[in-house]
């Protein structure tokens, strides 16, 4: 057992900031709800909208949201997924990409989800007096010895003892966290300098649209649709889902002088963008589907109220945490959105913190500091794997030589390797140690879980020492 963590005579907890109303940091909120944490969300956005398309999730999501209480809702707002289905512009099928035996691999079915759906799930969960909404970071103070405060733009501020930087790819919380270790120069050359990004994304989910003219709604299963450009340098593709909405992209892939030279999408990743020039450019792209096979990606633009135009960054950070402060999600990982893993990788972080915040029981930054240790311990090799995983299965539907490469050896992958590949993506399946653990269903045993193991000795030692001497705790 960790000796970083004893049972101690006057037990503190620590009251923890969260900045971001995403998906981290919903999770979070919700799993420090539970372990009985103080904790307040704070976003800048002053309403959530329901930007974004859809996201797949299964098995490594599944026992933890049977844990929180919300899988079988999840189940019903979710269309079962099986294979990702690539299409040339003739509409005529390629290959596919089969998932089926994730299901039994991972104990859980895989189901895709609009994300604007899954958020809203999420935020049902936070008790609506600890989340504030119009809150713009203007600056953060760390005091190791008594605490962090933030500033914000409304001219109220906020105090606590950790702050959780949740709020995406161009994180607030980890500019002005890294400015500051800049200054005292102890910001590694790794985590100085822009995010770098090669291709732009056009995303948005349709309206609910009549079956009869597109009979692929009615399937009880998820479509999940790529096609790849002939000599033009795009992709593009839907995945269906409950309600019969159609969640749709269109990627546009750049050159590497291109990618360092576009300034032309300052705002979140996630903001509404002036997107009508690559609306324009893509409305003729053809797809199969419809009820004379005849749909194209204008079809569905023209049925979606919002678009928005953003980058897809791709780099995992070094630097996660300093004093109090500590960084989950997207603000410490962007990953290629080809993994389908970006979401799920969010939300592990969450678990992982949560269990190590769940048992600290002082406000001092050296056990604080112990823990952060042992969530980056834990996540940073996972994200890893994730972060080069999409980076190949981006290569799939790229244009170039390469990409083309990738696509004969996806289609030519035996059955073993493809089972080896299968069986790596749904290992990580972690839980929550202050909650009750749910038996895992998966022929593929879970992955080692530190943050479970560790901390579930920590428990357990704390009952005995109090069982022993109830009058010590």
């Amino acid at each position: 057992m960790s000796t970083e963590f004893p049972p101690t005579k006057s037990a503190s907890k620590p009251k923890v900031l969260i900045v971001g109303a995403g998906i981290a940091g919903l999770t979070l909120a919700i799993l420090l709800e539970k372990a009985g944490v103080p904790y307040k969300v704070y976003d800048r956005m002053t309403e959530l909208k329901p930007l974004g398309s859809g996201m797949g999730f299964g098995a490594n999501v599944g026992p933890l949201f049977k844990q929180i209480g919300i899988y079988d809702e999840f189940v019903r707002l979710g269309k079962r997924s099986k294979s990702i289905d690539y299409y040339n512009e003739e509409r005529k099928l390629e290959h596919s990409m089969d998932f089926e035996k994730c299901t039994e691999m991972g104990g859980s079915p895989g189901y895709m989800i609009p994300r604007p759906v899954l958020h809203d799930l999420l935020f049902r969960q936070v008790p609506s007096n600890k989340i504030f909404l119009g809150k713009r970071v203007l600056y953060i103070k760390q005091r190791l010895e008594d605490g962090v405060q933030i500033q914000f733009s409304d001219n109220t501020s906020a105090e606590g003892d950790i702050l959780v930087g949740a709020d995406g790819a161009h994180s607030t919380i980890r500019q002005n966290l890294y400015e500051s270790l800049k200054s005292e120069d102890q910001l590694p050359a790794s985590d100085d300098g822009a995010l770098p990004f090669s291709c732009i994304h056009l995303v948005g989910q349709t309206k609910p649209l009549d079956p009869t003219a597109y009979p692929e709604l009615t399937d009880s299963r998820t479509h999940f649709v790529r096609v790849v450009g002939n000599n033009k340098p795009f992709s593009w593709g839907y995945m269906t889902v409950q309600g019969n909405i159609f969640c749709w992209s269109a990627t546009r892939y750049l050159d590497n002088e291109s990618s360092k030279d576009d300034g032309s999408f300052q705002n979140s990743e996630w903001g509404p963008e002036a997107a009508i020039a690559m609306c324009e450019e893509v409305r003729d792209f053809p797809l199969p589907g419809g009820k004379d096979n005849k749909l194209t990606i204008g079809d569905l633009i023209d049925n979606t109220q919002l678009v928005s135009k953003v980058k897809l960054e791709e780099k995992v950070f070094d630097t996660w945490y300093s004093g109090r402060t500590v960084l989950i999600g997207d603000a410490c990982h962007k990953i290629h959105p080809a993994s389908g893993a970006g979401a799920t990788n969010a939300i592990q972080d969450a678990v992982a913190l949560a269990n190590w915040i769940s048992v600290l029981d002082s406000t001092a930054v050296s056990k604080i500091t112990k823990a952060f240790e042992e969530y980056k311990a834990e996540r940073y090799p996972v994200v890893m794997k994730a972060y080069e995983n999409g980076r190949a299965l981006s290569k799939v539907t790229a244009t170039d030589l390469t990409a083309k490469i990738s696509r004969f050896i996806t289609r030519n992958l035996p059955t073993w390797l493809w089972n080896i590949m299968l069986k790596r993506m749904v290992e990580s399946r972690p839980q929550v140690s202050f909650l009750p653990l749910v038996k895992d269903k998966g022929t593929v045993p879970p992955t080692y879980q530190p943050s479970l193991q560790k901390t579930l000795e920590i428990r357990k030692a704390r009952e005995t020492a109090e069982e022993k001497d109830p009058l010590q705790l």
